[in-house]
């Protein structure tokens, strides 16, 4: 018994003309109904599960365009192909606005045929059978590309290569490879950790190195203070590569968009990473001009964060880069203070350079861990992103961005402080009552953990940490691992299992994106 590819309603007043086009499609596997009039194709549609309708535009009685009307009223997810011999942009028009899915001008011939009957009937199938064949390629040239060497900018186009795929296989759940590409995405992270074990200490003294944290405002942001134009720099705290490109899709509509990537220093969390970005020196820097940000041992964003915009005037001023008035820096912590920025963001273009740090992101990933909801509504790295994108479809900051988008004489800077990872595997950790109690790094005294899973930082010097105290160590989780103490251990392997975490080492919390747009005008 054959299966049918697709049952398709064929609506002609001379359906007659057309029997050689319904055998064809009936040989290729099709099953076809017909009608000659709209009545009749409406009554069918109502009676029987239609899967696409052919529908003549020009018809004695009911007309295709009020027949097409009927039909979206009874079936709105129903493709309908219109067919007419009329190519006046007016009809063109009307037929859109009524959600046709499809236009074809007769004489029609069967290749035309057969491909609107493959685009609606099995496209998604067809699609999927190339997604999985070329990701299966892909992933067997990225599994051969980590048995090289590879330096940092290779890192960053497999890193690139993988976050595509990511998204690609969002689009095709039924592909059966999420799992697969999870595995790979862990691998890539193990060869990734003794990577950056290998040759983090030596980027540190090399001026010939990627790009880090302390680099992205001369990088990114001065040069564009050169034009003649607005500057504005968005961090958005805590976004991740796969993230920005879902809110990529969003943007090209509006702006022309172009990506390059640095690496974040360590630990990639906050008060390390967002403040090496506006200082533009390392934490052991900052720690000499400004001490009593360390005294505190415990390291909580806000107050760690409170000097930025100063570092960035002070780095301004270090580069010899005057901008008349001031820079301006606003944080936006919560929804209604970003709906104010967003009513008054045009006033910011009298600023030569406006910074602004959105934390919702960083929020989210918080969120997620302390709550069943959110954990449901996001149990997967796909949903995730989705989630993801569904707030910057509705936030504040795209408001911003849409507005700015109108500005000829502005371009905008959007970056990241670090990433997060989603942390799947625990290790146990040994340490006194002091050390913190982040779960992506460490610092205390008497710090023990399986370096297998884990970096061990003995001396703070070597990684450009604040030293805090003479005794003081750092440990920096690799790949997934999370830390737990042994106190109440189960409890605490089961409360963080499955949580958007920073601070560690992965591609994901290092390899991060900077963004220029210009708008199209």
């Amino acid at each position: 018994m054959n299966i049918s590819k697709g049952k398709i309603l064929w609506v002609d007043d001379e359906i007659d003309l057309l029997r050689s086009h319904i055998y064809f499609l009936t040989e290729k596997g099709y099953s076809v109904e017909t009608a000659t009039n709209g009545e009749d194709a409406i009554d069918l549609v109502r009676s029987k599960p239609f899967d696409l309708v052919f529908l003549d535009e020009m018809m004695a009685g009911m007309g295709g365009l009020q027949t097409l009307s009927v039909i979206k009223d009874e079936r709105p997810a129903l493709p309908v192909v219109m067919v007419t011999k009329n190519e006046t942009e007016g009809l063109m028009e009307d037929a859109i606005g009524t959600k046709i899915s499809d236009y074809l001008t007769k004489p029609v011939n069967p290749s035309q045929i057969l491909l609107t009957c493959k685009k609606f009937l099995e496209g998604k199938k067809i699609t999927e059978q190339y997604v999985s064949r070329d990701y299966i390629k892909e992933l067997q040239d990225i599994s051969l590309s980590l048995q090289s060497s590879l330096d940092a900018d290779d890192w960053i186009q497999l890193y690139d290569k993988v976050s595509h795929w990511g998204l690609e296989l969002d689009a095709h759940p039924e592909s059966g490879l999420q799992q697969t590409f999870a595995d790979q995405v862990r691998e890539c992270n193990v060869e990734f950790s003794k990577f950056v074990e290998r040759n983090y200490r030596d980027w540190l003294e090399q001026k010939n190195r990627p790009a880090l944290s302390i680099d992205v405002v001369d990088k990114f942001v001065i040069p564009e203070l050169q034009e003649q134009k607005s500057v504005f720099l968005f961090v958005i705290d805590c976004m991740r590569l796969d993230q920005w490109l879902t809110f990529e899709e969003v943007l090209r509509e509006y702006y022309t968009i172009s990506r390059q990537y640095y690496y974040s220093i360590l630990p990639t969390a906050t008060p390390y990473s967002r403040n090496a970005i506006f200082s533009g020196a390392y934490p052991d820097e900052i720690e000499v001009r400004f001490p009593e940000i360390w005294e505190q041992w415990e390291d909580d964003d806000n107050s760690r964060n409170k000097h930025e915009p100063e570092f960035l005037v002070n780095l301004l001023q270090r580069r010899k880069v005057n901008i008349k008035p001031d820079p301006k820096y606003v944080k936006i912590l919560d929804p209604e203070y970003g709906r104010g920025i967003e009513q008054n963001i045009l006033s910011f273009t009298n600023n030569k350079l406006t910074s602004i740090v959105v934390n919702f992101v960083d929020m989210l990933a918080h969120g997620r861990s302390d709550s069943q909801l959110l954990k449901e509504i996001a149990p997967n790295e796909s949903a995730y992103r989705s989630l993801t994108k569904s707030w910057f479809m509705h936030s504040s900051l795209l408001g911003m961005l849409r507005t700015l988008s109108h500005q000829k004489n502005v371009t905008i800077v959007i970056t990241t402080d670090h990433g997060s990872i989603r942390s799947l595997r625990h290790t146990k950790v040994i340490a006194d009552r002091q050390a913190s109690t982040n779960l992506r790094y460490k610092f205390g005294r008497n710090l023990k953990a399986d370096e297998r899973h884990a970096i061990f930082v003995k001396d703070p010097k070597e990684f450009r940490l604040p030293r805090r105290g003479i005794t003081v160590n750092y440990l920096i989780a690799k790949e997934d691992f999370y830390f737990v103490y042994p106190t109440d251990f189960h409890k605490y392997v089961a409360q963080y299992r499955d949580s958007f975490q920073h601070g560690g080492i992965s591609m994901e919390e290092m390899i991060l994106p900077a963004i220029k747009l210009e708008p199209k005008g």
